[in-house]
């Protein structure tokens, strides 16, 4: 019979128990914290005072509520659209090139990795409305400059080209390792058949690729819902709200307005609209994910 020190799982809990603690400590413990908050009153002083559904129901109440819900959803649903076609596109190019492909994947991934406050003030010198490359390049073609933070109609699309950019590298790998799993004695069959590149794009590669897809697209819906370094550093939620995004209103009644049961609050309203989203993709990818029964 083996001792305790013999046990494979004994030593498993040891090895895990680091990230165990970590995992209470700065995920679940907050979490429940947070959950307790959002039924409270609590300005950072004093003990927080219990104050049932108030605070759900004042955001319910909130015509603001529903114009940073407005704001938020339009924001999500362009970046994960254009993050998902464009980070395709780049991946099949990648894919069909056979020299430096290692460098360009690099290239298309730097922005990833590069911190948001350094992205933030690099679009920032772009979208200058005197200076910026944009302004510049729309002045040669003799179009007048676009006040591209400033103009409530182009506020938010100038979040969501940042947002794409920022984070397209993660996208394209993750695509160009789904195109590189692809079963070529499919792809060959399509092209012995007489299948046309765009009919083997559509009938062979986008079916294969649908789990891939699938998952590029959950993970995208839930970073974009997340965004909030880029409209904090160019924006700070304006023109007249139109970049207020839901977790920078968040962080402005938690750290603002001193509002932690308001904040924890639309925390939780966050939360569910993700998993919601989240629920109804994954119910729905039996339709169109293949090797989904």
């Amino acid at each position: 019979m083996k001792t305790l020190l013999q046990k494979d799982s004994f030593w498993a809990i040891i090895f895990l128990f680091p990230s165990i603690i970590g995992i209470l400590v700065f995920n679940f413990i907050p979490t429940v914290v947070s959950f307790y908050l959002s039924f409270t009153k609590w300005n950072l002083l004093g003990s927080p005072k219990f104050v049932g559904l108030s605070n759900y129901s004042s955001i319910i109440a909130d015509p603001l509520f529903y114009k940073v819900l407005q704001q938020t959803l339009i924001f999500v649903m362009g970046t994960v659209f254009f993050e998902v076609i464009i980070s395709l596109f780049i991946a099949l190019g990648l894919n069909h090139i056979s020299n430096f492909k290692t460098l360009f994947r690099t290239i298309y991934f730097l922005p990833v990795v590069s911190s948001m406050v350094a992205v933030s003030i690099l679009w920032n010198w772009i979208f200058d409305p005197a200076f910026g490359f944009l302004n510049y390049m729309l002045k040669i073609v003799g179009i007048d400059p676009i006040f591209w933070l400033s103009d409530p109609t182009w506020a938010l699309p100038s979040i969501i080209l940042v947002s794409v950019w920022k984070n397209l590298g993660y996208s394209t790998v993750l695509f160009l390792s789904g195109l590189q799993t692809l079963p070529d004695e499919c792809l060959e069959a399509a092209k012995v058949d007489g299948a046309k590149p765009y009919q083997v794009f559509y009938k062979v590669i986008l079916p294969l690729l649908s789990p891939t897809i699938f998952l590029v697209t959950i993970m995208s819906f839930i970073n974009a819902f997340q965004t909030f370094d880029s409209v904090y550093i160019l924006t700070s939620g304006g023109p007249q709200n139109k970049t207020n995004l839901m977790v920078y209103w968040l962080y402005k009644n938690a750290f603002e307005f001193y509002n932690m049961g308001r904040a924890s609050a639309i925390a939780y309203f966050l939360f569910l609209i993700i998993l919601t989203i989240t629920l109804f993709q994954w119910n729905f990818r039996k339709r169109w994910v293949h090797y989904e029964s």
